[in-house]
């Protein structure tokens, strides 16, 4: 399951920069997504339960239907049957409708190498194939897995993107060390459940979206350089013409507190222990 870039005829300066996934030889021709699992959904748009704006430059956008997605995996022992590979404008990557075998229909995230009619399985003795699911400890070394459980029983929290998937480094003291994408190396109980392979549409991050109109529809909103402000509106507001930060202390959001290369993660945090390897900055 591959998908490639395609350019349009530039009949306009957007159409000339933007580059799109073409999609038919690889999503399956369907009349929509399946309705029993699909429903609508009110988006927060950046905003907490008070309305208030908590998250900049969001809002607007084309309306989407919701897929509810399986991501607890507990058909144990089930077979499913991959029936279409789909779209979804909620995630980056492409989702498949399986049909189990005792008549139960679901969506999961596809994996790239799997395609309609393939079977994929989730349980301690499934065989070693793209889309499979077990405990990490009968996963051997070398191995690319998604879908990776942080806290048994929790369902996949880890490696659900576009194209992602971690590493199996190593086997050793009832936890499996993993290379994260972003290459921080983890400790995992050896008895949390991953899927095997990489996940689908890896050219995602290649797109150019080509004009703001489309950015729109995705539901972002425009943003504003602090360079550009007055100093009443950011601390990188003021002087003369095209001017740098020039802070002391660095860079800074709108409100003063340091950005960029600031760490921000709690010291006491419980999980620290099991980071072998912080990811490169």
């Amino acid at each position: 399951m591959q998908s490639k870039l395609k350019k349009h005829a530039p009949t306009s300066p957007g159409r000339r920069q933007a580059e799109f996934i073409n999609w038919r030889k690889v999503l399956t021709k369907t009349d929509g997504p399946e309705k029993r699992l699909t429903s609508g959904r009110k988006r927060d748009v950046g905003r907490n339960s008070q309305g208030r704006i908590t998250t900049r430059h969001k809002g607007s956008g084309v309306k989407r239907l919701w897929r509810e997605i399986d991501f607890t995996y507990d058909k144990i022992g089930i077979p499913g049957r991959v029936v279409s590979l789909e779209y979804d404008p909620n995630r980056s990557s492409f989702i498949a409708l399986l049909h189990y075998h005792d008549g139960e229909k679901r969506y999961v995230l596809a994996p790239q190498d799997v395609v309609v009619g393939t079977t994929v399985v989730t349980g301690p003795d499934a065989p070693l194939e793209p889309g499979n699911r077990m405990p990490l400890h009968k996963i051997p070394v070398g191995t690319m897995v998604y879908n990776i459980e942080l806290q048994r029983g929790h369902g996949a929290q880890i490696a659900r993107s576009a194209g992602v998937g971690a590493l199996v480094l190593a086997q050793e003291g009832g936890y499996t060390n993993i290379q994260m994408p972003s290459k921080e190396v983890r400790m995992i109980h050896e008895q949390n459940f991953a899927s095997i392979g990489a996940l689908s549409n890896p050219l995602h991050g290649f797109m150019t979206i080509g004009t703001a109109g489309r950015n729109r529809r995705k539901g972002v909103r425009p943003s504003v350089r602090g360079t550009v402000m007055n100093p009443v509106d950011h601390p990188h507001g003021g002087g003369e013409g095209r001017t740098q930060v020039g802070r002391r202390r660095g860079p800074a959001t709108p409100w003063g507190k340091l950005a960029r290369g600031v760490k921000t993660r709690k010291r006491k945090k419980t999980s620290n222990r099991l980071i072998l390897s912080r990811r490169k900055k």
